[in-house]
């Protein structure tokens, strides 16, 4: 890994913390509305982003989350997994915005990790949380599809790590 993919994940999990700081009140809740989870379409543009992306969501959830260790297993094998299944979907859709839809997709659907963890945690019913914590996904990652479309147009996310 070259110099400038170190530094361009390391800025990517700091713009992670930082957006998550901001939210703390409502990114740690049964709904999950956490903003920084825009930041999983870098993915999309070039999959160097994975390690910036998984290093911010460990980070948040180390310093922020109420659940710390709960939220470094379910949290951080949630992005993961669904991180990779964006990359092996990546190989066969080349429409960046399909891609970002089926982004999409993969990390609503997968929010069964963390109902899961939430019921572990606090016994809520698991699938009422992951409906909520599902809905908060999609809203976020919805929203970021054309944030990130537009934003790409000016920097080009690709080519910067």
């Amino acid at each position: 890994m070259n110099i400038r993919t170190i530094v361009g994940n390391g800025i990517v999990a700091a713009l992670y913390i930082a957006v998550s700081a901001v939210v703390q009140p409502f990114g740690f809740t049964n709904v999950q509305f956490r903003v920084s989870e825009m930041f999983n379409h870098l993915i999309v543009f070039n999959k160097n982003y994975f390690y910036g992306i998984v290093l911010g969501v460990f980070l948040t959830n180390l310093f922020f989350s109420p659940l710390v260790a709960y939220d470094l297993v379910f949290g951080v094998a949630h992005s993961v997994i669904s991180l990779l299944i964006t990359i092996v979907a990546g190989r066969y859709i080349k429409s960046m915005i399909g891609l970002m839809a089926v982004n999409t997709v993969v990390f609503t659907f997968n929010m069964f990790i963390i109902a899961i963890e939430l019921n572990l945690a606090f016994n809520l019913p698991f699938f009422f949380t992951w409906l909520t914590t599902a809905a908060g996904e999609l809203a976020v990652l919805a929203v970021g599809i054309p944030i990130m479309y537009a934003i790409n147009k000016r920097v080009k996310f690709g080519e910067m790590i």
